[in-house]
């Protein structure tokens, strides 16, 4: 019985290898372009967020980096109510109008800006006249 299948076994494999093998045929291309074939696309379902959602880069910290204490600083807070402010290069008047709002609890009258050549933007900050620029510069420690 062991036998008779081992037997069987072997016939049916000497069968196999004397067969010929089927050449593979290769597909006739019509055209000289090739087309990617479409294959499935899956949605997909992260087990995790790759980045945070609407986070602000630019708040008012990041705006203002640090106020300005030169002597011509100092002139300007003196003589003509302006507080002078090293800020974020990407920032406009708007938002750095904004910041200090924020930040110091002042109103700025206008604001003139410039980008040093060290690359760094200078804000002077002109204030309201009911706002005195020593009394701000006092309070936020720049004298």
């Amino acid at each position: 019985p062991k036998d008779a299948a081992k037997v069987k076994k072997a016939t049916k494999t000497a069968e196999a290898v004397k067969k010929a093998i089927g050449a593979k045929k290769s597909k006739v291309r019509t055209t000289v372009h090739f087309y990617r074939p479409r294959t499935q696309e899956r949605v997909r379902t992260p087990k995790y967020p790759r980045s945070a959602p609407g986070l602000n880069k630019m708040d008012a910290h990041a705006i203002i980096k640090s106020p300005l204490t030169t002597e011509s600083a100092m002139k300007k807070i003196e003589e003509i109510n302006t507080l002078v402010f090293l800020c974020d290069v990407r920032a406009n008047k708007r938002q750095i109008k904004d910041a200090v709002s924020k930040l110091y609890e002042i109103q700025a009258a206008k604001i003139n800006t410039l980008v040093r050549p060290d690359g760094v933007k200078k804000a002077y900050v002109r204030l309201t006249p009911d706002y005195d620029a020593l009394d701000v510069a006092n309070r936020i420690g720049i004298i």
